[in-house]
């Protein structure tokens, strides 16, 4: 769980550093450069100016230390340069410098300090906010059990697909492979994040001819399966295809982060009746290089707090570069609260390479079926069909959940069999 803040009105982030230089005086260097500081003293940096609004060094512990420095371009105290020393550095801010305001925090947090000369390695590792972000942002508006409530699933995890290929099918095609999806008892399905609104396949006559066929199938069984449709552009667009979705009777919509942007994503909660499901492609970047960048705890909470439902955490066993430790880590972080009164949780979504073969870990892994789990090939490339795929996957899902293994399972279920074989 988060640790409380030091002062109840300040900022704190947490952060991974590497730098040949004195590790204190390369923290001090990041505390002005993100406040009240720049590279010489100025005129108006006065003390009381400082007390009021400078950033201040909390916390200092130094790790270990490595003999080449991990990213290129650091500065160097001396010519013989090294070691490079590790450490963990805490800083706080003055929520009187920007006030409570995401877009703003985010140059705080992390604007121009990962280019700074003294480093060869930054990371922003966690952040606690004081309550008066709370007040301001109002978090996810359906969480896990308004999706629930929604897909009228409860007790398991949600069961879903992306609809494969990414992109090339046409409105009709779509709408058909729904149907097939629907027949064989999916929860949840979603747009690839490459599926925008094209000319091939555009947003309006795809929403119209999916959520006739969900609708059909929805009055057939007394369930509706939980569509995602991406709706990522401008923001004048993004409400009006939030608005034919709901007109259509659709429950959900997904954006992806980096593309709409810290303050698209708050305007569209703020204008949402439905759950948003937030795609974070692009998030490797971000992330990728352990010593630059930021750890997923802590990129998510921003997103939290603007209003994501749905978060992607990888999956289990996937094909990025990802560990398995820290996918699950990521997972865990989305259900600790960001305050007390406003937990804000969202709903970790695995994707990513997903099969049957990956279900008993993530349960087990996760402590918790509150949960969605999306497998496009592994669901739309099973040798007996696309029905049969979700047969399959669901199938793993009541193994995983009873403790039985899969070879085990499959004996009794020959749609399990067949993927087995295939994955």
């Amino acid at each position: 769980m988060t640790a409380p803040l030091i002062d109840p009105d300040r900022i704190e982030a947490d952060y991974l550093i590497e730098t040949a230089f004195d590790p204190m005086q390369a923290a001090e260097i990041m505390a002005g450069e993100q406040s009240s500081g720049t590279f010489i003293s100025v005129p108006g940096e006065t003390p009381e100016l400082k007390k009021r609004s400078a950033a201040r060094v909390e916390r200092l512990t130094v790790y270990d230390s490595v003999a080449q420095p991990t990213l290129p371009g650091a500065g160097q105290p001396n010519a013989g340069g090294g070691p490079w020393q590790r450490a963990k550095v805490t800083l706080s801010w003055p929520i009187e410098n920007l006030g409570a305001s995401l877009p703003n925090l985010i140059a705080t947090i992390a604007g121009n300090l990962f280019e700074l000369k003294p480093f060869s390695g930054l990371r922003l590792v966690d952040l606690r906010l004081p309550r008066a972000f709370a007040q301001k942002y109002a978090g996810p508006q359906f969480g896990m059990e308004g999706t629930r409530r929604l897909a009228g699933v409860h007790g398991r995890p949600l069961i879903g697909t992306i609809i494969k290929p990414s992109v090339g099918l046409t409105v009709e095609d779509t709408a058909a492979m729904v149907d097939q999806l629907c027949a064989g008892g999916i929860d949840f399905i979603k747009d690839d994040e490459l599926q925008a609104d094209g000319p091939a396949c555009p947003f309006d006559a795809r929403v119209k001819a999916v959520m006739a066929v969900v609708n059909r199938h929805a009055d057939r069984t007394g369930k509706k399966p939980m569509v995602a449709f991406n709706l990522t552009g401008d923001m004048d667009d993004m409400r009006r295809h939030h608005d034919l979705v709901l007109a259509e009777g659709g429950t959900c919509i997904m954006a992806s982060l980096t593309a709409v942007g810290m303050a698209g994503m708050i305007e569209l909660r703020r204008h949402s009746q439905l759950p948003i499901h937030a795609h974070r492609c692009g998030w490797g970047a971000l992330t990728r290089e352990p010593m630059l960048g930021w750890s997923y705890p802590a990129w998510s909470k921003l997103w939290r707090l603007a209003g994501a439902d749905h978060m992607h955490v990888n999956g289990l066993e996937n094909k990025f570069s990802e560990a398995d430790d820290s996918v699950i880590a990521s997972a865990r972080s989305l259900s600790e609260p960001l305050f007390e009164e406003a937990p804000m949780r969202a709903v970790p979504v695995f994707s990513s390479g997903q099969t049957v073969r990956q279900a008993s870990g993530t349960l087990q892994a996760v402590g918790s079926p509150d949960l969605i789990v999306t497998a496009g090939g592994g669901v739309v490339a099973h040798p007996d069909g696309i029905a049969a795929g979700v047969t399959a996957m669901c199938e793993a899902w009541d193994a995983a959940a009873a403790g039985v293994d899969l070879p085990t399972y499959a004996q009794d279920h020959p749609a399990l069999a067949a993927a087995l074989s295939l994955y």
